[in-house]
């Protein structure tokens, strides 16, 4: 396969994206950390289930993920994980227009995340993400369940 071919594939997974797919960046609860939480970094691609063929194309030009179906009739391709999703939107950031903003901030988020465990992310670490968090929050079309910059420190043990 030449470049050129693999350049207008990443052209319409971004394309994809942009339309039906979202990039999250979430703060779980977990008790079984120290800090208790951790960070999961998400790219999210939708489909109709009586479509979801080109869900599986995708997956399988960028070699990574899981589809599954939903209950509601739609079906989700999901990457996770630092590194691999800021691998993909590295080679997906130069054809992405509309999700231009939630690229930038979701690579900057895995630059840190994926450098640094949890245990030895420092306080500027921390509020860093946080405002990633936030600004990757308010790009995305979403539910009103968005946690506030107070929640957000408050769940991450910062102080104002």
């Amino acid at each position: 396969m030449g470049s050129r071919s693999k350049n207008t594939e990443l052209a319409y997974i971004a394309g994809f994206l942009d339309g039906d797919g979202s990039l999250m960046l979430q703060i779980k609860k977990r008790k079984d950390t120290k800090r208790g939480f951790r960070f999961m970094a998400t790219i999210c691609l939708y489909q109709d289930s009586r479509h979801e063929q080109p869900l599986h194309w995708i997956r399988n030009v960028l070699g990574i993920g899981y589809v599954s179906r939903r209950n509601d009739g739609m079906s989700e391709l999901r990457i996770n994980g630092f590194k691999r999703v800021r691998n993909i939107l590295t080679e997906l950031e130069p054809y992405i227009k509309f999700k231009e903003k939630q690229t930038k901030a979701l690579l900057e988020a895995c630059q840190i995340l994926s450098e640094t465990s949890y245990a030895r992310l420092s306080d500027k670490q921390l509020k860093k993400i946080s405002e990633l968090v936030i600004r990757i929050q308010n790009e995305n079309y979403g539910s009103s369940r968005k946690k506030g910059k107070k929640e957000i420190g408050k769940l991450l043990g910062l102080t104002p």
